[in-house]
């Protein structure tokens, strides 16, 4: 098991820049949460793994993970940000455009994700990457499998926050619904899932063919 030295390396190894930093500093004094250093960074490796083009992310946080997202996308990438809490995006906007990404490539719709992703484009969409309540995951993946091309991929973050996940007798709404939404990837062929043990732990799935 890696020590918490190695868990701060991961997360600190690579830079990020003065306006994420800022951004991570005026979301705590929101109470909002942004994915860890290593988790933006696993973000951005995957989005240009898979040159993705078109985005869909719920849970814009304070723009970290959306940096990240747009960072690894292509030139002409747009991202689709959900979020319900209208004072988290406006931080997000700020974010995302002091580094550069306008209107046009970054979509922000204030908003409940399960009922805005129902009304987004099936199968037009390479990469879905959810944050956001921990208990609609199992319903997120439903209307995330709608959405994503052949060969796109499904992320989750905030898997292994508290190790609920790993305990059978832990009945809470929120551990329920981690465990509904692994076991809902690994025996489904229309997935290739790993659970990465990056920051909160990040389940990722490619959407294959069946």
């Amino acid at each position: 098991m890696p020590s918490k030295a190695a868990w701060n390396f991961a997360d600190e190894w690579l830079d990020e820049s003065e306006q994420v930093r800022a951004a991570r500093a005026k979301a705590s004094e929101l109470g909002c949460t942004p994915v860890a250093p290593s988790t933006a960074h696993a973000l951005r490796v995957l989005a240009r793994a898979i040159s993705a083009e078109t985005v869909v992310e719920v849970g814009t946080g304070a723009g970290v993970s959306g940096a990240a997202l747009l960072a690894g996308m292509s030139d002409e990438g747009v991202l689709t940000s959900i979020d319900n809490e209208a004072e988290v995006q406006r931080l997000a906007r700020e974010t995302l455009t002091a580094l550069g990404f306008d209107h046009i490539r970054a979509r922000l719709i204030t908003g409940r994700a399960l009922d805005v992703l129902p009304r987004l484009t099936e199968g037009a969409y390479d990469l879905v990457f959810i944050d956001g309540d921990r208990t609609e995951y199992p319903a997120a993946l439903t209307l995330a499998k709608r959405l994503l091309r052949t060969g796109g991929v499904v992320a989750f973050d905030s898997m292994l926050t508290d190790g609920s996940i790993a305990d059978a007798t832990s009945r809470n709404p929120e551990s329920v619904a981690l465990r509904d939404v692994a076991h809902a990837l690994r025996d489904d062929d229309h997935w290739i899932p790993a659970l990465l043990t990056v920051g909160a732990g990040l389940m990722v799935a490619i959407k294959i063919e069946g």
